[in-house]
């Protein structure tokens, strides 16, 4: 039969793959079955985007100011990057738009290559996450330990609640470079000159939708509380800080930056902002998933909304944008069901643009404040931390020092500082776990006083777990210390791995114990440990009886016996026997 004819030939297996290829393309696609729901009973969805879209404003435009493009860029990036992830974005209830955490890695951009640069670095990185998402790198966001996206999202809340201080307190212009260091000396002056009207507005707010959202779930008492506190501002004319004039209408599409001359200097900075909107998103999606019940995002697709949301916004003169967590969590915790309500969200904000500037001006910064506040308080799981700080110590160092350096530092460095906690103690636990231990050998039919020689010149060993670079040393310094024998047995079908490290470490040991004329021989390795014993030169013959290596046991205890007792009825038995 011709390959043609073939099921199994080269043309069925190009077809499979293109088949394969396909599938993946349209797990990333929107689906209709997503805005099924939404369309039934939209209620939940439209009231929680309206909430989530008071929240974001003073954000959005907070953020376009910090990142040297100005407020109407931070409006542009929360409108169309909001609308293209709800769409695109794998999770359904991911809130996208301008980020603290974005702000700081575009500042040196503006400075070395100005707002065009900022646009392109954006383009760059949208294409950059895209390609991300078709290659499958989103679903290693799985592999992130619990206890790193517990401390993680602990260590976002109490960022959150720590950017809220100065507008709680009433303090403009609070100095610091760290949320942490703005916040006390926020603090600061606000102990130098106090009022209380602005911080008990903050709280009032943060009180009532605690306890509000406890007994009355279904009442949006976020929106309740923001009208009341503007309401109330304004019919005693309260000399209180508010948002203020907001520009009105989206800058017209830039499209000049796509014509620089030192497009490869911004690929290094486009690279950072796509690793920061991809870790962000992904960490932020997660966090979701852990707020709403049966929730569970698409982590590449995620990364395709974003990459989507990326490219689109700077053709309106928006910044680079990433999932954001604070109105993400405001989002969940206020009902929302479907991506109806980020997309109402972003709908709600270019409406607000346009058609609602003057009232929103007058909605007090204190109120969105408590808003925030109540929000990280109903992020945080106590029962999840509580559950994982019980678990291990190692959970608890690795959740602590996640929460620790969010709080201190930034998002990135947390993460890395988590991973790499918990990928040193795993090291630690997995090394702990390889051990080395004598073991009697096999009983057999040959007399008493042949057993009790054999005995005392033949000893087996029996290695068991992961002979890596981590426990390979320990693992050396064990089996070197045998002596008054002839032969020793090494029992290593338990072994479940062997890097270089432990290849070299047991070649080591081997040289050590033939120096000393004491044979050593090999039994039960798997096939695929022979490849670093081989590539480190433990052997120096392919002959498996010259390398002293059988499959089983009992046939190297046999041939034990043979060196130990030539003369005995074991000579004549073959080792393969």
């Amino acid at each position: 039969m011709s390959e043609l004819g073939d099921p199994n030939g080269p043309a069925s297996t190009t077809g499979s793959r293109v088949a394969g290829a396909v599938r993946s393309v349209a797990e990333l696609m929107p689906r209709w079955s997503e805005w099924k729901p939404a369309l039934r009973a939209p209620g939940a969805d439209l009231l929680s985007g309206l909430i989530v879209a008071l929240v974001a404003l003073p954000l959005a435009l907070g953020f376009g100011v910090s990142s040297g493009l100005g407020a109407a860029a931070g409006l542009a990036t929360a409108v169309i990057a909001g609308a293209v992830a709800a769409v695109f974005g794998g999770s359904r209830f991911q809130v996208s738009g301008p980020t603290g955490a974005m702000t700081v890695v575009l500042v040196p951009i503006v400075a070395q290559h100005g707002p065009a640069g900022v646009l392109a670095v954006g383009l760059i990185a949208g294409v950059v996450l895209v390609g991300l998402a078709f290659a499958g790198v989103g679903r290693a966001v799985r592999y992130m330990p619990a206890p790193v996206i517990e401390g993680f999202t602990a260590g976002i809340a109490v960022v959150i609640a720590l950017q809220q201080v100065p507008a709680a307190l009433g303090i403009s212009g609070a100095e610091g470079e760290k949320v942490w260091q703005s916040a006390f000396d926020a603090a600061r002056k606000f102990a130098e000159d106090p009022s209380i009207l602005t911080p008990a507005i903050a709280l009032v707010v943060a009180v009532a939708i605690l306890i509000g959202g406890r007994f009355f779930p279904r009442v949006p008492f976020s929106l309740v509380a923001v009208a009341a506190a503007t309401v109330l501002a304004q019919l005693f004319g309260l000399d209180i800080a508010r948002i203020g004039a907001i520009p009105s209408g989206l800058s017209a599409p830039t499209l000049s930056f796509l014509d620089l001359g030192s497009f490869t200097s911004l690929i290094a900075p486009a690279l950072a902002v796509a690793a920061l909107a991809a870790l962000e998103s992904l960490l932020s999606a997660t966090a979701a998933d852990s707020m709403a019940v049966g929730a569970r995002h698409n982590p590449d697709r995620e990364l395709l909304g974003q990459g989507l949301a990326n490219i689109a916004a700077p053709l309106f003169g928006g910044v680079p944008a990433t999932g954001a967590i604070a109105r993400t969590a405001v989002n969940v915790r206020s009902g929302a069901r479907t991506r109806l309500a980020a997309l109402t969200h972003a709908l709600i904000l270019a409406a607000i643009v346009y058609l609602a500037a003057g009232l929103v001006a007058e909605i007090p910064l204190a109120a969105l404040a408590g808003v925030l506040l109540a929000t990280t308080v109903r992020m945080v799981e106590t029962a999840s931390i509580l559950a994982i700080a019980r678990a291990t110590r190692a959970d608890t160092i690795v959740m602590i020092a996640t929460f620790l350096v969010t709080v201190v530092f930034d998002l990135v460095t947390a993460v890395a500082v988590g991973v790499g906690f918990a990928a040193i103690l795993a090291l630690r636990a997995v090394a702990r776990s390889a051990r080395i231990e004598q073991v009697p050998l096999e009983r057999d039919d040959h007399l008493a006083e042949e057993h009790d020689l054999l005995r005392e010149n033949i000893v087996a060993y029996r290695i068991e777990g992961a002979l890596f670079f981590a426990a390979a040393h320990r693992f050396l310094l064990e089996l070197a210390e045998v002596s008054d024998v002839k032969v020793v047995i090494l029992r290593m079908s338990r072994v479940t791995a062997l890097d270089a490290t432990g290849a070299i470490v047991l070649k080591d040991a081997i040289a050590k114990l033939e120096h000393r004329h004491i044979t050593v021989l090999i039994s039960g390795i798997k096939p695929e440990h022979m490849r670093p014993l081989d590539a480190v030169g433990v052997f120096t013959t392919t002959d498996n009886e010259e390398r002293h290596i059988f499959e089983t046991t009992p046939r190297a205890i046999s041939y034990a016996r043979m060196l130990v007792l030539p003369d005995s009825r074991y000579a004549a038995t073959s080792p393969e026997d």
